[in-house]
């Protein structure tokens, strides 16, 4: 596909109000991505609704409700083009009661902005659950934020603070903070997103928009067979069925013939592909990391959903009988025995899974077997158990194709559990 520039999905995570939303809405109007007219309706919008200063925003926040009550429920994508990247933003809300959502955006991101107030005094909920969920999601790259600098007039010691307090969360999730830039910045004014601060003098790294541009490469997994989680489903009329994704691994071509796994039935739906567009354009190839809408011959509206998985027909998506996976709890009201059946987020399927057999309990630092099948794990604990999926789900092994693999384990409005598949029984 000829592309100019390469491609990369960024998560924008952190806790609600530490201006994520705000942080991205400056981003793409100081660098030209939003001209001033559209800006100025958003303005008197956010007057309007009593929520002046929320301008910034609303770029992103589309929802009535996200507007009234100042909060992002959805997640937005928006394309911005820089020297460097074609990015699409995702800006995941950070508000608990979204978190799945968040979970959606964190796991089609290459890289992530960690967003965080420099007026906290302590590391919030979100902002550990988040970093936490990027890590088992496999979000390869992070920056951190510093927001609202202005808030601390601007002083290095509210940056180094934070710098401080967030150094042992990284390394519990096995990130270093002297590999991951921190950026000390003021969204609402401006300071250092685009523009380098005249305020920030003693700061001498880059804005976040240079940091983005640092940011490496993805290798694209193209020797892999093809999938594509399904998304979301449309029907549009005088083209058919159009399934909506992103492609994780492998090429995907017009007129390759395909297979939809499991599909209503849990056999797997046929198909050829006839068209693939990206924003609002028509290519003849994809390649992971592209986020595209397919047109596809042989597929029926009611035949495919969203979690189902696009393969090659020659080598469809495994859909698992049982599998084995490491996980790691994280939050749990007491303790998690076998009969257990909580609902797992993989790719974008959601469906429940029910811990048949607990195997081992580790080291969540080291890996190292502490137990043999325990009797129960709790938060904190690692472990590696057996699960049995109560509907048809695809999911692969880490080895083989780990944008597949990777899962949260989600009870009750909370992230309960992480991990990923290490083995697979594939269904006969």
């Amino acid at each position: 596909m000829a592309k100019e520039k390469p491609h990369l999905n960024l998560v924008f995570i952190g806790h609600v109000d530490a201006g994520k939303s705000t942080t991205v809405g400056r981003l793409l109007f100081d660098s030209g991505n939003i001209d001033e007219q559209a800006m100025r309706k958003l303005k008197e919008k956010a007057q309007e609704l009593g929520k002046g200063g929320f301008e910034f925003a609303f770029v992103m926040d589309n929802l009535k409700e996200e507007r009234e009550r100042g909060v992002t429920i959805d997640l937005a994508h928006k394309k911005f083009v820089s020297e460097k990247y074609e990015f699409t933003i995702i800006d995941a809300p950070g508000h608990r009661d979204f978190v799945k959502n968040m979970i959606t955006g964190a796991s089609q991101a290459d890289a992530a902005v960690l967003v965080v107030s420099a007026t906290d005094k302590e590391v919030q909920p979100q902002t550990k659950e988040h970093l936490f969920l990027s890590k088992t999601l496999g979000v390869g790259q992070m920056i951190i934020a510093i927001n609202k600098m202005d808030a601390e007039n601007y002083s290095q010691d509210a940056y180094n603070r934070i710098k401080t307090m967030l150094t042992p969360l990284l390394k519990s999730v096995g990130m270093s903070a002297d590999k991951i830039p921190f950026i000390p910045l003021a969204s609402l004014k401006g300071d250092n997103v685009v523009k380098k601060s005249e305020n920030l003098g003693w700061y001498t790294g880059g804005t976040l928009l240079d940091t983005m541009n640092s940011l490496n490469p993805l290798e694209k997994p193209t020797d892999l067979p093809l999938r594509m989680p399904i998304q979301d489903v449309y029907n549009i009329t005088g083209i058919g069925v159009v399934p909506v994704g992103k492609i994780e691994t492998g090429v995907m071509k017009v007129g390759q013939k395909v297979i939809a796994m499991p599909g209503r039935e849990g056999k797997g739906v046929p198909g050829e592909v006839k068209s693939i567009e990206m924003h609002h354009e028509t290519f003849s190839q994809a390649e992971p990391g592209d986020n595209v809408g397919i047109s596809v011959r042989g597929f029926g509206k009611k035949d495919i959903t969203r979690g189902d998985v696009l393969g090659p027909a020659e080598a469809p998506a495994p859909v698992a009988e049982e599998f084995q996976a490491q996980i790691v709890v994280l939050n749990h009201p007491s303790v998690i025995t076998v009969g257990y059946t909580p609902v797992f987020h993989i790719h974008t399927a959601q469906i429940a899974c029910q811990f048949v057999k607990l195997d081992k309990k580790l080291n969540p630092a080291t890996g190292e077997v502490l137990q043999e099948n325990p009797d129960f794990i709790k938060n904190g604990d690692a472990a590696i158990v057996t699960l049995r999926p109560v509907q048809p789900l695809v999911i692969e092994r880490q080895k083989d194709n780990p944008k597949l693999a990777r899962f949260a384990v989600r009870d009750s409005g909370a992230t309960v559990a992480a991990g990923m598949c290490i083995e697979l029984k594939k269904k006969a």
